[in-house]
């Protein structure tokens, strides 16, 4: 067999985020596994099919937006788990877990953390005081017009960040799995995530995002029992049996050696728990949901399936260790370098879950596990692309260009020609990077969520004090300085753009840009004295008795 193999997700270079929806370098054109074409024409079919469903009840912008606030706590919170769950944290967290061990643990345990402030902090308040996006929460007492425009900017930039990278990391997956071409398979994605949102808005999304949860806890759960059924569901026995067969040996279930430095450790984990707090498309399913106690119950729903899920990952990393390291030389190609032969996993080692799945269930299951990680990518586009949609529809010409007085047709039919244009965007943005380094882009989706979107959330919904003027020059200031610290740093400086040293010393900018925000919309506020500024903080005591009582919040409408 020739070099199949292509160059390892670069999450390992990832600022914030080790793993990345995105594969990097030559991928070769596989054989057709028919298996997976069938299940995906199967997956596609039924949600196209849930999507002419979706279509004829999404008649209004509650709708499209939100599923007409119906969704139950329990739909949410699964819908939630199959956002956020993506095709990465089951290839790459698996694949980490492979070649470091124990330390794969700490991305799994940073994103979980994480939801505790978004039920403590953030959902019931954002579902009392908003309707369709985060920014109608920080706009609620603050002057409408620059607060919107600084949500929207802020949320594109993580949508079209993270969905680069989802777009290219797809047609990667298909192009290595499903025997297509690169260009067809890029295309597929943004017919596909264009279709679900265009045509069925939130509602279709929703169940996309359901089904694929389903699908993905399913086949992990499989893989992890057939996993321990193998060693009599003992722990011990398939760790001892690991660290027997790993390189590393027993130093694979010891901790530290991943993060290099505490400032870096301390800001990663700052970025992981507050960024999950800030992503837009996240925020945005807590309005689907018809009032705060079912916003509540959404979170968590969500975090005990996600929570089982990354204990899924680990088990499914060591189970790789033993099953894939010694007797399977079919996941294995050998190349002569440095004057000997070594041997390369076939598509990288965050395949590992991929071929896991053939090693125990063979060819069908393998095809099942392939279909499922697409499904994956094309559930968390679609979340992407109606958050993006709704930031142009919603909050740019509805709010902003016609000052509040846009008719629900008008506003449907500019987010379903934001939803077009952000396909053709998506599309021809996955040609032009399909053989760049891309992963730093989803860690600096969360860099920009944690340090732009997420102060000025907190600030506005528990602090009288913040202004207009705080909230944006705090944000543009979060958002600018994650950007270019990651730019500075070795994450893109050294890694991307090859120079020797980086003038930024750390990969993770959020222990810098966090504080920054929060310092400049501080002092900002503070020291305003105008007259909108005495009106914003005059606005705050009907706002938080607003968020704690859920008094006028909008109601969910029945389909």
């Amino acid at each position: 067999m020739k070099n199949k193999w292509i160059t390892t997700i670069a999450g390992l270079l990832c600022s914030g985020v080790v793993w990345a929806d995105a594969f990097t370098g030559e991928v070769e054109k596989q054989n057709l596994n028919i298996t997976a074409i069938v299940m995906f024409i199967i997956f596609v079919g039924a949600t196209l099919v849930i999507t002419k469903w979706a279509a004829a009840k999404s008649k209004s912008t509650k709708d499209f937006y939100t599923a007409g606030g119906g969704i139950s706590g329990y739909q949410n919170g699964l819908a939630i788990a199959g956002d956020f769950m993506s095709a990465a944290s089951f290839l790459g967290i698996s694949a980490m877990v492979f070649t470091k061990g124990f330390d794969g643990l700490i991305y799994s345990t940073g994103f979980l953390v994480g939801w505790p402030i978004v039920l403590f902090l953030v959902a019931e308040r954002l579902r009392n005081l908003g309707k369709f996006t985060f920014s109608d929460v920080i706009a609620y007492r603050l002057q409408e017009t620059p607060v919107r425009l600084f949500a929207a900017t802020s949320s594109l930039i993580v949508v079209l960040l993270y969905l680069i990278a989802q777009v290219v990391g797809a047609g990667k997956l298909i192009q290595l799995l499903f025997g297509m071409n690169y260009l067809s398979a890029v295309i597929i994605v943004g017919i596909l995530m264009v279709a679900y949102v265009l045509f069925g808005g939130m509602l279709a999304t929703t169940w996309v995002q359901m089904i694929k949860a389903v699908l993905l806890l399913g086949g992990a759960t499989f893989m992890s029992f057939m996993i321990l059924y193998t060693f009599d569901f003992s722990f011990e026995s398939m760790f001892q049996r690991a660290t027997e067969i790993h390189e590393k040996g027993i130093a694979i279930l010891a901790p530290g050696g991943l993060v290099q430095n505490p400032i870096d450790a301390l800001s990663l984990g700052l970025g992981l728990m507050l960024g999950t707090a800030g992503l837009p498309h996240i925020l945005m399913r807590f309005f689907t949901v018809p009032d705060a106690r079912e916003a509540r119950k959404s979170v968590v729903v969500a975090t005990g399936l996600i929570g089982y899920f990354y204990l899924l990952t680990f088990i499914i990393g060591f189970g790789a260790i033993v099953f894939i390291i010694k007797g399977n030389p079919e996941f294995f190609t050998a190349i002569f370098q440095d004057g000997k032969t070594v041997y390369e996993m076939i598509g990288g080692t965050n395949m590992v879950a991929v071929h896991l799945s053939g090693a125990l269930g063979g060819n069908t299951f393998l095809g099942f596990i392939s279909a499922v990680a697409f499904a994956t990518i094309l559930a968390v586009v679609a979340g992407l692309t109606i958050s993006g949609a709704s930031a142009i529809s919603h909050d740019i010409y509805s709010s902003v260009v016609r000052k509040g007085k846009a008719t629900q047709r008008e506003e449907i039919r500019v987010t379903k020609l934001a939803t077009l244009g952000l396909g053709i965007v998506a599309i021809v943005l996955g040609i032009t990077f399909e053989n760049q380094n891309v992963a730093f882009m989803v860690g600096l989706a969360f860099a920009v969520a944690a340090s732009a979107n997420f102060p000025i959330l907190v600030l506005s919904m528990f602090w009288k004090g913040l202004t207009t003027r705080g909230a944006v020059l705090g944000g543009f200031a979060g958002l600018v300085a994650a950007i270019v610290l990651i730019v500075l740093g070795p994450t893109v400086w050294v890694s991307v753009l090859h120079y020797q040293e980086a003038i930024f010393p750390y990969s993770n900018p959020s222990m810098f840009s966090i504080p920054l925000a929060f310092i400049v919309a501080w002092v900002v506020s503070i020291t305003d004295k105008s007259a909108q500024a005495t009106k914003d903080k005059a606005g705050f005591v009907a706002q938080y008795a607003r968020s704690m009582t859920g008094i006028g919040a909008a109601e969910a409408s029945d389909h």
